[in-house]
């Protein structure tokens, strides 16, 4: 932006055409970015690369392929960059059900009393739905089985 205020196009026009406010400009103007700013964008930056190049990796191994291409770090500070901008292995992690990996209670009445069987077809539907989380946000999946 500030390139346009040099060929004479006032802040405030500008602002208004990209929808930015001209305080946290004029804030940003007045602070620019640290040098440790810098260093953790550089990082995230590596990271991100190579997690694009490899997204089954988890954290331990991205740190690695960040400290190869010249960005070294700590793994705990290479765990927090992915684990705000939610970079995960594609395998994704463990989850335990429940506190202390209990199940929980059913959702729904037992309409079936846990009898699974059926006189003829089309006489008992049994449904299931589960979520699953991806890189592209979560994907549900339905089963559904006619006794």
């Amino acid at each position: 932006m500030s390139e346009l205020a040099a060929d004479g196009i006032p802040v405030a026009v500008t602002c208004r055409v990209l929808k930015v406010a001209r305080q946290p400009y004029y804030r940003w103007l007045a602070r620019p970015i640290g040098n440790g700013e810098l260093v953790a964008a550089y990082r995230a930056n590596a990271l991100v690369d190579a997690h694009r190049d490899d997204p089954e990796f988890g954290y331990l191994f991205l740190v690695d392929e960040a400290r190869t291409a010249g960005q070294a770090m700590a793994e705990r500070t290479a765990w927090k960059i992915c684990s705000d901008n939610g970079w995960w292995s594609a395998f994704g992690k463990r989850k335990r059900r429940g506190k202390g990996g209990k199940v929980g209670p059913p959702v729904h009445d037992d309409l079936v009393k846990r009898d699974f069987s059926a006189e003829g077809p089309n006489r008992l539907w049994l449904a299931d739905i589960t979520e699953h989380r991806t890189g592209e946000g979560k994907l549900y999946l339905c089963a559904i089985k006619d006794v």
